[in-house]
């Protein structure tokens, strides 16, 4: 085409973990027996109550618009969640459904952010966190974490970054792509410092259900400075329930008005049957959700102790979520079989694409150099045998 793209498409990078799993299933389909250590989602099907509900939504007729905010019967449900999880009481009017906890999180940083804007984001990060904040028209700013602090803040970075024209943070704990938890004295800290500086706080609370070593606490629940707090949860990790595309989202009514009028324009509402299929998953039976997250725990163990087995390699022992971040930075700058120097991880990562089969994911699209993506959600099987094939591999380098 003759005409350029928008400076919003220039400014955005793709989502190179997408891309990762294009690469998998393209080998794949071409006969490759291809291990994929870089999926971000549980490998569990849906629990069948859910399913159920899913298919009796669509008999029922519920395959037309709903009100753009979300159907009032989902909001009830999630008010009884989140009661019996926070001890939060939420109003409906401050809940607002979406197209997955992805457009939640974008939609936020449209209604809330604006050109001249800085918002403080934790590296590593979701990859999607800087994006979200370039789309809505502001720049992301980045600001180290503690390694063997399961990724806590920086605190002396922070504060040597910020100026007025911080408008607001974004916290990931459990973290995608460390696993990390951050401490109640992290999240306190962070917390006072928003007060002080009057920033907007988002907390992307989508593995809230899958920490292992204490009980999970909502950000909110740890508030004692009176700060605003938005918080964005998902059925997708919960309830394996990726495909079904709803997150949501609890913020003051007025934050909830704001989002709704730029969603209105954007997706009309969110899919009709997964939000039916999603109150069933909120109501019913949660012994499927204790289930996996025991089999999350389980691989983690298996995952850690694997990969602390590779020489040179170090791996702390993630928190929640169900990724692992191990340092790989003592095979940088090594050559493979062909001569070719690997310099970051974005090589390192093809490399162990290409030779070993397994798909992980560069470290540097997080923002953390040195790093590989693990994810546990598979079986411990495939992480005994995929860890053993990279070994093998990185013996070859030079």
């Amino acid at each position: 085409m003759s005409k350029e793209f928008s400076s919003l498409v220039k400014k955005i990078k793709p989502s190179f973990t997408l891309q990762m799993t294009a690469r998998a299933a393209e080998l794949r389909s071409q006969g490759e027996d291809v291990i994929n250590f870089g999926v971000g989602e549980p490998d569990f099907n849906t629990p069948q109550h859910i399913i159920e509900a899913g298919k009796q939504a669509m008999v029922d007729g519920y395959t037309k618009y709903t009100p753009g905010s979300g159907m009032l019967e989902l909001k009830e449900a999630i008010q009884t969640k989140l009661k019996n999880l926070t001890g939060i009481n939420y109003d409906p009017g401050n809940i607002i459904v979406s197209n997955g906890g992805k457009q939640s999180l974008s939609v936020v940083c449209q209604a809330l952010f604006d050109k001249g804007d800085k918002v403080v984001v934790f590296s590593p990060y979701w990859v999607s966190f800087p994006e979200f904040v370039r789309i809505a028209g502001a720049e992301p700013l980045l600001v180290n974490t503690i390694s063997d602090k399961q990724f806590e803040p920086d605190f002396d970075d922070l504060i040597s970054k910020i100026d007025d024209s911080v408008k607001g943070v974004i916290i990931n704990s459990p973290s995608n792509p460390t696993g990390g938890v951050w401490s109640d004295d992290a999240i306190s800290r962070l917390l006072k410092l928003s007060k002080e500086k009057d920033w907007i706080v988002i907390s992307d609370e989508t593995y809230e259900e899958l920490v292992y070593d204490n009980e999970f606490k909502a950000i909110e629940t740890l508030d004692s400075f009176g700060c605003e707090i938005v918080t964005i949860r998902s059925m997708s990790k919960t309830y394996a329930m990726t495909g079904w595309r709803i997150g949501y989202t609890t913020a003051n009514e007025q934050i909830v008005k704001a989002m709704s009028k730029i969603q209105g324009q954007t997706t009309s509402c969110p899919n009709a049957i997964g939000q039916k299929a999603s109150v069933a998953a909120l109501l019913g039976d949660q012994e499927p959700v204790r289930q996996m997250k025991e089999k999350f725990r389980n691989r983690r163990t298996v995952m850690y102790k694997e990969l602390n087995e590779i020489d040179n390699v170090h791996c702390d022992m993630p928190g929640g979520a169900f990724y692992m971040f191990p340092d790989f930075s003592y095979y940088l700058n090594k050559k493979n079989e062909d001569g070719k120097i690997l310099q970051d991880t974005f090589d390192l990562s093809d490399y162990i694409l290409a030779d070993a089969k397994v798909v992980t994911v560069a470290g540097d699209g997080f923002g953390a150099g040195g790093y590989l993506r693990f994810s546990f959600a598979t079986n411990t099987e495939t992480i005994i045998n995929g860890i053993q094939r990279i070994k093998n591999s990185l013996k070859k380098l030079k």
